[in-house]
């Protein structure tokens, strides 16, 4: 399954910039950063719900937003990337 995770952390504190990098180390796990604050990952459900449990477990959520979007299977149909785009295919063969 392909899914994109988004997310707004409040950093006015150091509480805040703490989750921040938590959540983006939690997501570096499953995924690859595309922006600032989300990340494409191609995972089971099984992967999916380990990751939403985390990041809830870490996020505030009075204060922090966090949006997970399900993709359709081929990436292609559904990304239209304008600019500097660094996702990378780690399914297709690796030439080094």
């Amino acid at each position: 399954m392909n899914i994109l995770v988004a997310y707004d952390v409040n950093t006015e504190t150091k509480e805040g910039q703490k989750r921040l990098r938590q959540i983006a180390k939690a997501c570096e796990g499953y995924g690859q950063r595309v922006q600032h604050s989300v990340f494409e990952c191609s995972i089971a459900a099984i992967e999916m719900e380990q990751l939403r449990v985390r990041l809830l477990g870490i996020m505030d959520v009075r204060l922090d937003s966090l949006r997970i979007y399900r993709l359709h299977p081929q990436r292609e149909e559904v990304v239209e990337v304008h600019g500097r785009d660094l996702y990378r295919d780690f399914s297709a063969p690796l030439v080094i």
